[in-house]
């Protein structure tokens, strides 16, 4: 009779890995009969935990230990991380608003063009005007001055409020390329404020002290919103989310018990026997068998798994890159789905080796990265390589 021991992720707790582990003995056996399914919870013994009751947490806004947290109402953050995520945000919101397209009047010009020619002459100024905060303004004024949402937008906006609406798009699209660019030196808020300010005063905004900074309510009632509810959920939020990060972090320091689990386990186990694991568990078992020998496992299934990039990026505790898997380790089969950002690919690091097998969950990141046992087809895939 196969064995089949399956290894949880990071995050995974009672009582969700009962209802994990009795889903994917579901799928597998659905599919063929006779197996021994054995889960191995690690969480509860080995997961992290926050041993001080979360000491570490910064305060959230209206509480008295430490200083106190800023005020969210006070601040725009999240109005521009909604922008650095879509730089057009606000023109598509203006444009949306908009009357229809009319016949202008004889002699008229259309409410874009003054605001597409200061454009262009920003854009041949070369990068400098926002030299403060990274390069590609010249390219984000050209693209902007041709892009159709800016004539809609005017139509849909006061004249004045038109230029401040294009520097912040201006202003986001600069950050978001340097975001994109991995630059290890983002500007602060006041640097970016200040040149929001010079762009929109060169694209020809009202002067200091009328009712400039106009931006879309929709944008500001949905990010300011948004912004205090993290402010007041912090410790929630972070207590929600440390075992899937502190998981990673404590099995890459002190992993060993965890491994020894697990040896524990399969030394109970005859042969043949198949080790499933998702996320953590596959980089467990992939160190694990690397380690020391386990001639009773036949085949490692592997789903969402970074011991690929941890091995290239020389983190893997167990093998240090270039060096080759044991003879001695056995078939690996490695799923991944092209949406899941926390997949990785071993073949072309182990030729001949480990098996890269594409499933689509048709989900985006991060429920891609929790779909792989809802889907048939990672069923079929590990039932058809199973000694």
């Amino acid at each position: 009779m196969t064995a089949v021991v399956f290894i949880h992720g990071t995050g995974v707790r009672e009582p969700g890995f009962s209802a994990l582990a009795g889903r994917f003995s579901a799928g597998v056996t659905a599919l063929r009969g006779g197996l021994r399914i054995v889960p191995y919870y690690w969480g509860g013994e080995h997961g992290a935990t926050l041993a001080a009751g979360g000491a570490s947490l910064p305060p959230s806004a209206g509480t008295s230990r430490g200083p106190a947290a800023p005020d969210a109402g006070d601040d725009d953050t999240a109005v521009w991380a909604a922008l650095y995520a879509d730089p057009y945000a606000e023109l598509a919101l203006a444009a949306a608003g908009s009357a229809p397209a009319a016949e202008l009047p004889p002699g008229s010009l259309p409410p874009d063009q003054r605001i597409r020619a200061r454009l262009a002459a920003l854009a041949a100024e070369g990068d400098a005007p926002a030299a403060d905060l990274g390069p590609g303004l010249a390219r984000a004024a050209t693209d902007l001055a041709a892009h159709p949402l800016l004539g809609a937008a005017a139509g849909g906006l006061a004249p004045d409020d038109l230029p401040d609406l294009v520097a912040r798009s201006l202003t986001a699209q600069v950050v978001a390329g340097v975001l994109d660019s991995d630059v290890p030196l983002v500007p602060v808020g006041a640097t970016r404020d200040a040149v929001t300010d010079r762009l929109a005063d060169a694209l020809g905004a009202p002067a200091p002290g009328t009712a400039r900074g106009v931006r879309s309510l929709a944008l500001r009632v949905a990010g300011s919103a948004a912004s205090r509810a993290v402010v007041r959920r912090r410790r929630a939020l972070t207590e929600a989310a440390h075992p899937a990060a502190g998981d990673v972090l404590r099995y890459l320091s002190r992993g060993e018990a965890v491994r020894a689990g697990l040896r524990a386990l399969l030394a109970g186990l005859e042969p043949p026997v198949a080790i499933v694991a998702h996320s953590l568990g596959g980089i467990i078992a992939l160190d694990t068998l690397i380690l020391t020998p386990q001639p009773q496992v036949r085949l490692l299934a592997t789903a969402g798994s970074q011991g690929p990039f941890l091995y290239e990026s020389g983190s893997l505790p167990s093998l240090e890159h270039p060096a080759p898997l044991p003879d001695r380790f056995p078939d690996w089969l490695n799923l991944y789905d092209p949406r899941d950002l926390l997949g990785y690919l071993g073949g072309d690091l182990f030729p001949g080796r480990v098996t890269d097998i594409a499933v689509d969950s048709r989900q985006p990141f991060p429920a891609a990265h929790s779909a792989y046992w809802t889907n048939p087809a990672v069923y079929r895939h590990i039932v058809d390589r199973l000694p």
